[in-house]
């Protein structure tokens, strides 16, 4: 299945070199779930702070069980320190 995956901040340096605009569509399993995707891509779990699955929020006992769907997004942003 077709999912999008956007990931911000210091982490879109984990996505492939010809993706554009902090994202890149892929084919995920059908089983698949959004820890499998995050796997995958070795997203150091530390630094995938807020998820979001359609816009929105996911926690991360969540993650472990919510099963992607066709035409998905997911949004993965690092924890940011700001003031």
């Amino acid at each position: 299945m077709k999912i999008t995956l956007k990931l911000y901040a210091m982490l879109d340096r984990y996505l492939p070199k010809d993706s554009e605009r902090h994202q890149t569509s892929l084919n995920m399993p059908e089983d698949a779930t959004v820890q499998d995707l995050i796997g995958q891509f070795n997203l150091p779990s530390e630094l995938t702070h807020l998820v979001l699955l359609n816009g929105i929020y996911l926690d991360p006992k969540e993650r472990l069980k919510m099963q992607l769907n066709e035409d998905d997004v997911i949004a993965i942003w690092p924890p940011i320190a700001g003031g």
